[in-house]
């Protein structure tokens, strides 16, 4: 068997994502868009619950930052699915 003496070929990125969204992608997306506002709710709730006025600013930034991200996931799904074929 050749080695290939440690040169591996490198996966060059595609140029634009396909159009075509697979079950696979659409189970991980719906995943995604869970994580985030779960964390999101996780962060306000333990920030209302929270006495320290600093932690309580910093969980509600982090929540903030889920909240950011959820939203920015759902703005590209909607803009796709607006987008002419």
């Amino acid at each position: 068997m050749q080695q290939n003496q440690g040169k591996m070929q490198q996966a060059q990125p595609m140029a634009q994502a396909p159009n075509v969204v697979t079950t696979k992608d659409q189970l991980y997306l719906t995943d995604m868009l869970s994580w985030n506002l779960n964390a999101c709710k996780k962060a306000h709730f333990f920030a209302q619950s929270c006495q320290t006025p600093e932690i309580q600013a910093a969980l509600e930034e982090a929540g903030q930052m889920h909240q950011r991200h959820y939203n920015k996931i759902l703005s590209h799904l909607n803009n796709q699915a607006q987008a002419p074929n």
